[in-house]
């Protein structure tokens, strides 16, 4: 009977480490939301948002003062400017962004 009880143990902690695991692997799309909005100029600079499958598309006021770059190490896959817009590849993360953009303007 103590081997099942050690087994028991033993399948109780490899549970708790997977949920750890499992924990600290989820992304924070909240802060990615709010670096994102930061990075796009602000909430102010934002005119509309949208998401269309992996892509994330934003109207803004002034394109010029967005961080492109910044927005590339956030996990963007690309980014097309065209006049007012820019469309930037999330993959499929880009609508829980919007959902998080879109609570916070």
């Amino acid at each position: 009977m103590d081997t099942w009880i050690q087994y028991l143990i033993i399948l109780l902690i490899l549970g708790i480490i997977s949920l750890v695991v499992i924990k600290l692997m989820k992304r924070d799309f909240s802060v990615e939301a709010n670096k994102l909005i930061n990075y796009l100029g602000g909430k102010d600079n934002i005119i509309n948002a949208e998401c269309n499958m992996s892509r994330f598309k934003v109207i803004l006021k002034d394109v010029s003062i967005v961080d492109k770059e910044a927005i590339q190490k956030l996990g963007a896959k690309g980014i097309v400017e065209i006049d007012n817009q820019l469309k930037i590849i999330f993959g499929k993360n880009a609508r829980q962004l919007k959902k998080y953009i879109d609570d916070l303007i």
